[in-house]
């Protein structure tokens, strides 16, 4: 099956993702959205904001930063990135942003996928009400808050103890130490 320019081939297609072909390149593609955030987040305390959640496609849990898709639920189609970006931080954290700073964009598989995810750098930061966070229906989030000091070492703690770390993870530490532009 090809689609209306004839030069994609879905070879499989889900709920959420299908599988094609173009110019003999297989990669997988989301459905029903229309971008994906990635939020760095640093408390008024000076923690990073993280998360932890089982992920099926790996096994187990693994270190992430908050983030969510953009467009993906019913009478949210065309949700702006920021608009997208605030749910998703009170959802997985308990936490709010006063404003949001696009820091980056790009693909983070293009090998395998056609995403492309936006960095977003939270301003603001206070907590919503009596919310811990830990994500919505089904989802099961952790949230850690590490002071920046003390990230990198945590992170590679957990890497020894076997909890894969996101390398976004890493970017993400970059950025929240990186001066305001």
């Amino acid at each position: 099956m090809a689609d209306e320019a004839g030069d994609v081939e879905v070879l499989a297609e889900g709920r959420f993702l299908r599988l094609v072909r173009r110019s003999g390149w297989e990669y997988a593609e989301r459905r029903g959205i229309h971008g994906i955030v990635v939020l760095v987040a640093v408390t008024p305390r000076g923690e990073l904001l993280l998360v932890e959640q089982h992920r099926e496609a790996v096994g187990g849990t693994v270190i992430e930063l908050p983030a969510g898709l953009a467009g993906d639920e019913d009478g949210r189609e065309h949700e702006s990135l920021e608009d997208a970006a605030t749910r998703e931080l009170r959802e997985e954290t308990g936490w709010e942003a006063s404003s949001w700073e696009r820091l980056s964009a790009g693909p983070p598989t293009s090998g395998i996928s056609n995403e492309v995810v936006t960095l977003m750098r939270a301003r603001g930061l206070s907590r919503h009400g009596d919310d811990d966070g830990g994500g919505t229906g089904d989802e099961r989030i952790t949230v850690h808050a590490i002071p920046l000091a003390e990230v990198a070492d945590w992170l590679r703690s957990r890497e020894a103890g076997g909890t894969p770390v996101d390398p976004k993870v890493w970017a993400g530490l970059w950025w929240a130490s990186a001066p305001a532009r």
